[in-house]
């Protein structure tokens, strides 16, 4: 079994998504002693951004081919997702949307011709577990209810442009851990984080169990 994991916090250390990810990663494991886990870590290696612009100029102009490097590119980044029997995403919240590394893979993607909006849905039912980190709080009633664009991107995508059998896990208010302008907010940080490894173990453990059924 290969699970194919995509990281995105440029952190490293206490990274609420990755420790999410983390989680579900174990629960995985657990059901898949022998499985492969294959990681893309995009906080740590970003993708180069000019190899989006080679391939989609490519497709404006055909007569200007993209430079072999960013083809290349593309192909690695499909196969380890057309290869994979499951998947995991965790991706932190920045400037209230995906990271601009996670939006340059997932533009890269779209331009694949399997993969990509044109293509013949490779992935459509493979179950995918996403776990979400969110500095503040956005939930209804909230002050910046509405200001969280990155959740429903991310299931736009993954779930109906790919159709992944997508399961969430999420903790909001984590720079409450920090940020001593958010120190009332701790017990409701630390309860959204118990909930989210809870979300998080559920779902390794079902997702796991699936690609067994």
């Amino acid at each position: 079994m290969n699970l194919f994991r995509l990281d995105a916090s440029i952190r490293t250390e206490g990274s609420a998504s990755r420790a999410l990810a983390d989680t579900a990663e174990q629960a995985w494991l657990a059901q898949h002693p022998g499985g492969v886990v294959t990681r893309r870590d995009l906080g740590v290696q970003p993708l180069p951004g000019d190899a989006w612009t080679a391939l989609a100029g490519a497709v404006v102009n055909p007569s200007v081919p993209a430079p072999d490097e960013a083809r290349e590119l593309l192909d690695r980044l499909g196969a380890e997702l057309l290869d994979a029997d499951a998947f995991l995403f965790a991706v932190p919240m920045y400037n209230w949307n995906v990271p601009a590394q996670v939006k340059t893979w997932l533009d890269l993607i779209l331009n694949h011709p399997r993969l990509g909006v044109h293509g013949d849905w490779p992935l459509k039912g493979k179950p995918a577990i996403l776990t979400l980190s969110r500095g503040g709080g956005y939930g209804p009633g909230s002050p910046k209810e509405g200001w969280d664009h990155a959740t429903p991107y991310l299931r736009r995508i993954l779930a109906d442009v790919f159709g992944l059998d997508l399961h969430i896990a999420e903790a909001e208010l984590t720079h409450a851990f920090w940020d001593p302008n958010m120190e009332s907010l701790r017990g409701l940080a630390e309860e959204s984080m118990k909930t989210g490894h809870e979300q998080a173990a559920e779902h390794g453990l079902r997702v796991a169990r699936l690609i067994t059924a």
